[in-house]
């Protein structure tokens, strides 16, 4: 069960302080590229990722590449729609492969990962856009394909953010179908012009996505200044060392305030995308992030594949 706004972090993950410290300072820190000349030494490093099992969504003319990951037993309770972390920059929902198998057979559901267009090639709204048109297919098509009508959204760092966005412009459509949201360590700021914004001004991740946007404070690229009544339940993940926890705890606030159902989910000694890394504080983060979506979804479905 994650902590709630009250408490955000949960005395029984204590233990696993010691292991946790000891692994970063092991690990030592790390920063993405900051500069085209950067990263692009990072993209080819990280090479090309296997194309299966890659499928095509096309909606209203605009076609995207997913990957899809349907439960090994039983028929799907949910779809899950994924977006991968990256800074906008990097990545591929191919790397999120295990992470999706295993939440997959964990919760029985369909884990949908969108291979969204990257800035500063494609800077904001394209990878917005891309993930739109998938959850608006998942709407429409989910029954029909999946057997299950349930979608619930998640994302982590960049993909947080563009989950938000994803969840506002369905409200904003009147789609309200969406079960909730696991959003972990997003940046809800791109501008700066907040206090914990401020803590990431300048860097070349936002301008890159930024593109050439006039306004930074616009809802659609920096959500955090949007107005959040009328979403589905959230769940934010974020750890207590990570330079986003104001950014998590400003948007918590607004949540509560616009009367969203929200948890906010604090992890001791914990960085930025702390959830992808092999310790046991991840661990119990992604299994109270399970229990939280599980409930939202409802009982698991019984019996064989449709």
């Amino acid at each position: 069960m994650p902590p709630g706004l009250d408490h955000p972090e949960d005395p029984r993950l204590l233990p696993l302080v010691a292991e946790s410290r000891a692994f970063y300072a092991q690990r030592g820190a790390r920063r993405g590229p900051g500069t085209l000349t950067e990263l692009a030494a990072v993209r080819a490093a990280a090479g090309t990722p296997d194309p299966a099992p890659v499928e095509v969504l096309e909606l209203e003319g605009h076609r995207v590449p997913v990957r899809v990951h349907a439960p090994s037993r039983g028929r799907p309770r949910a779809v899950v729609l994924d977006v991968h972390g990256g800074g906008f920059l990097l990545g591929s929902t191919a790397g999120d492969d295990r992470r999706h198998r295993r939440l997959a057979d964990a919760l029985g559901v369909v884990v949908v990962g969108v291979e969204h267009r990257l800035a500063p090639e494609h800077p904001w709204p394209a990878a917005a856009d891309d993930c739109e048109v998938v959850a608006r297919w998942l709407l429409r098509q989910a029954g029909e394909r999946f057997g299950t009508t349930a979608l619930a959204l998640a994302g982590l760092s960049s993909g947080a953010t563009l989950a938000l966005t994803t969840l506002l412009r369905l409200r904003d459509r009147g789609l309200s179908a969406v079960r909730g949201a696991v959003l972990h360590c997003g940046t809800y700021d791109l501008s700066g012009r907040t206090p914990a914004g401020r803590l990431i001004a300048g860097e070349f991740f936002l301008d890159a996505y930024a593109g050439p946007a006039a306004d930074r404070t616009h809802p659609d690229l920096s959500p955090g200044f949007a107005e959040f009544a009328g979403l589905p339940p959230v769940l934010l993940v974020v750890g207590a060392d990570d330079v986003l926890l104001e950014d998590n705890r400003a948007v918590a606030g607004r949540l509560v305030a616009a009367g969203v159902d929200v948890d906010l989910a604090v992890y001791p000694a914990s960085p930025h995308a702390f959830t992808q890394h092999p310790t046991p504080m991840a661990r119990a983060a992604l299994d109270d992030a399970d229990a939280w979506l599980a409930r939202r979804l409802g009982p698991a479905a019984a019996g064989p594949p449709s």
